[in-house]
């Protein structure tokens, strides 16, 4: 099935960066979030995106007002009842998630597909919230949604082979390249990245080095394009944790416990970029 028009809920980071691939992708979105202040947030964060591209000259100024006039800004959630796919992109928090996935199975139709963009929830546990688990599946995109080319597609125990092409073939759509984790915690790319940024975080506590030493050195000795601590800071910090806590919770093993300075900075609310402080100062 040829996915033509997608709902995208919450309008945050990486909603607002999804709503904008699919709307370059020629396709119909629908962004909710629960008021006109997170939606004008999300508009203007698309809007700063567009502009980023026309001032490189991968977009004309006509081009980007088309592709933002493709996306409707909305807090009334029943817009969403004709979609074909519906992606959640809520705080990564699973009472929240299952609550969303609930109300999307009461107002979309019965063939549509709903997806998740956890980063490291168990895609099986949340299709319990679905009406219909054979038509959820996780698709994890990376952050900063617009430059970054992967999703991770997770399928959950149910999940279809027809979903899971629908699913892969949208994603080929908007210019994403897709691998297939297994339904484990932190999935692959968070499995791999999480500890190495924790890890950061010991060392800075530990007084091993300065933070932008730490930066620093895995930026010139491994070549990253961001050392582990601002990336941290971009991704937020608050959602570093939370994705730690599920990996050293479902995974049982201390290696993965969160770092004590981790903790900390999210409970001063130094999230990072998107406070204006994390474990760097950020201007506006």
């Amino acid at each position: 099935m040829a996915l033509e028009r997608i709902g995208v809920v919450g309008a945050g980071q990486m909603g607002a960066g999804i709503a904008q691939v699919a709307a370059q992708a020629g396709l119909r979105v629908v962004l909710t979030d629960v008021s006109d202040e997170r939606l004008q947030i999300g508009r203007a964060t698309i809007e700063s995106s567009l502009k980023r591209l026309v001032k490189k000259k991968k977009l004309s100024s006509d081009e980007a007002s088309q592709l933002l006039a493709r996306i409707c800004f909305s807090t009334n959630f029943a817009d969403h009842g004709e979609n074909q796919l519906v992606i959640e992109a809520v705080s990564e928090d699973e009472s929240l998630k299952k609550r969303v996935i609930d109300e999307l199975s009461r107002v979309c139709d019965k063939t549509a597909i709903l997806a998740t963009n956890t980063s490291s929830i168990s895609i099986t546990r949340l299709s319990s919230a679905a009406d219909n688990a054979e038509r959820f599946i996780g698709m994890h995109f990376m952050n900063p949604v617009p430059m970054m080319p992967l999703v991770e597609i997770i399928r959950g125990i149910a999940t279809s082979d027809g979903t899971y092409k629908s699913v892969a073939e949208l994603a080929a759509k908007m210019g994403k390249t897709t691998t297939v984790s297994q339904d484990y915690p932190g999935f692959l790319v968070n499995r791999l990245l999480m500890p190495m940024i924790n890890e950061a975080f010991f060392a800075l506590m530990e007084g091993v080095a300065t933070a932008e030493d730490i930066d620093v050195s895995m930026k010139l000795g491994t070549n990253h394009p961001l050392g582990p601590l601002e990336l941290a800071d971009l991704i937020g910090l608050d959602t570093c944790l939370a994705i730690i806590e599920v990996m050293h919770r479902e995974l049982g093993d201390d290696k993965y416990r969160p770092c004590p300075l981790l903790r900390k900075y999210v409970a001063a609310g130094w999230l990072g970029r998107k406070s204006g402080r994390g474990v760097f100062g950020y201007d506006n």
